[in-house]
């Protein structure tokens, strides 16, 4: 009896008990598909098709740093450098470093002219499908409502959840909303402003603020991280409240996430799981030291040299010389931005392009006159780069351009014999570099398109019809005297079946920033 009194009691207590909180990866609901380790990942994760459809997107890099408008966005980092030319500057500009540090610039953040649906209407106009905010910057202030970072723009600067705003505009433009989050590099961004007077030398303990833990954690030797497990935890709780509050489809990470890959792993268990619940496809961004297959790599400022098996990104923008608003900006002209923009996408790749708006919420002239310019190339072209897939080989011609990370400060001069090549269906795209009133599309000779029949070929933006001609060499196509556009042109071939399937992809799986 006292036995069964016993079980019945039991019974009743694990009935009534609260139930056991869930896995660190399992989402809200309790899934738990994903695992955190990369074979787990890797057999259920793919790249949703809206990524590999969009193929344009919109970085924004915005906060405080933004207010000093000088040198770059590392000025918050760089003015507590003393052999560095910003730390000098800001003594003249703004005086002494314990007297004026990185936190006064916050009240004068105001975001006065933020206009959330006028930045999406842009952005939509540029020709955009996603864009990508950072919710928060090295300097350690949330552009969002953040219950475990008290340094954030609804407490402070200009008290509004500009994340939450942004989220709200973009998706009512018809945008896929997506973030960015370096946090991670906050617990040393700091550092030079140890050992010196400044106002960060009295606030040094583990207790996290805005200057971080201001932990040395660079071996410079090696050049790798080595975090304590406390810095990783932050991460991993800052970043789950980011997916619990916004639902990003995108997370677009900077390159120290390699160092703390057991948290990753479980940020993105955590993350996919809750995407199944959401029923949306997402994607993580790193830079290196993850494989292709569970996340998209990002390359920083530059273009891959070949096709590539997997979908990846290149992030860069307008500015030269900053991610953030800085004063006299050196703005990449449309030109460059747009072959840059077709380069990519020929490879399987995605633009990630890059504006820094003013403290005041406003978005400079020139870097806006740009992005509208890109915007109307994409009115004429866009067919030829939204929704495509590579074909065979990415392009012809002589020029191949430069290649690799931070490799775009100079624009590419082509040639009329420069092309590249996207698909869909049974279209074949061919994007000429340069205008030529006849163009030679080697790719195309009688013996490559053997068993595919040329239906027809029109100039994108134009009404009249061409002439061309297969021989032996290449396809010719007779174009008109009037450009339909400036900068490139779009030859749309259509054929009664794909073209060159037989022909084995050049395309290749190559870790091209992939850490050990």
């Amino acid at each position: 009896m006292k036995t069964t009194i016993a079980i019945l009691a039991t019974l009743a207590l694990a009935l009534t008990a609260p139930a056991a909180p869930p896995a660190p990866t399992a989402s809200p609901k309790g899934t738990q598909i994903y695992q955190p380790d990369w074979e787990n990942i890797a057999r259920h994760y793919q790249c949703p098709q809206w990524f590999q459809d969009a193929k344009f997107g919109i970085f924004i890099h915005w906060g405080v740093y933004s207010v000093p408008g000088l040198y770059n966005e590392w000025y918050s980092r760089k003015m507590y450098e003393r052999r560095a030319p910003e730390y000098s500057a800001h003594r003249r500009y703004f005086g002494p470093h314990d007297k004026f540090g990185y936190k006064d610039f916050i009240p004068l953040f105001k975001a006065e002219k933020f206009d959330a649906t006028e930045w999406a209407t842009l952005f939509k106009e540029a020709g955009a499908r996603y864009i990508v905010p950072v919710a928060e910057h090295h300097d350690g202030f949330s552009m969002y409502d953040s219950d475990h970072n008290p340094w954030n723009a609804v407490k402070m600067g200009p008290k509004r959840d500009i994340i939450g705003q942004l989220k709200t505009a973009a998706e009512k433009a018809g945008l896929i909303f997506g973030l960015s989050s370096h946090r991670l590099e906050n617990s040393w961004f700091f550092n030079s402003a140890l050992g010196h007077n400044t106002d960060v030398e009295a606030d040094k303990d583990k207790k996290i603020g805005l200057y971080g833990y201001r932990i040395k954690t660079l071996h410079e030797r090696l050049k790798k991280f080595d975090y304590p497990d406390y810095v990783g935890e932050d991460f991993l709780k800052h970043t789950r409240e980011l997916i619990d509050k916004y639902q990003p489809q995108l997370i677009w990470f900077d390159w120290t996430v390699n160092s703390i890959q057991p948290w990753f792993n479980q940020f993105l268990a955590y993350y996919y799981n809750n995407a199944h619940d959401w029923g949306k496809g997402v994607v993580v961004n790193t830079k290196q030291g993850y494989p292709n297959n569970i996340q998209i790599s990002d390359m920083e400022r530059g273009r891959s040299a070949v096709l590539l098996k997997h979908p990846w990104q290149t992030d860069t923008s307008v500015g030269t010389r900053s991610w953030g608003y800085v004063k006299g900006e050196r703005n990449k002209p449309p030109k460059q931005l747009i072959h840059d923009l077709i380069d990519i996408v020929s490879k399987n790749g995605n633009l990630l392009l890059n504006i820094g708006p003013k403290p005041d919420g406003t978005i400079d002239e020139k870097q806006k006159a740009v992005l509208l310019a890109i915007g109307q190339w994409l009115k004429t072209n866009g067919e030829a780069i939204y929704e495509t897939r590579p074909w065979i080989k990415y392009g012809e011609g002589p020029t191949k351009g430069a290649s690799g990370t931070f490799s775009d400060g100079r624009a590419t001069t082509y040639t009329p014999e420069d092309l590249r090549f996207t698909t869909k269906g049974n279209t074949l795209y061919v994007l000429a570099l340069a205008w030529n009133d006849t163009l030679r599309i080697k790719s195309l000779d009688k013996k490559t398109i053997v068993g595919a029949k040329l239906l027809d070929a029109t100039l994108l933006g134009s009404t009249q019809k061409l002439q061309w001609e297969q021989t032996d060499q290449s396809l010719n196509i007779t174009l008109p005297k009037e450009k339909p556009c400036e900068h490139a042109y779009v030859i749309k071939l259509r054929f009664d079946q794909k073209v060159g399937a037989h022909i084995p992809s050049e395309a290749v799986d190559i870790p091209f920033h992939q850490g050990e």
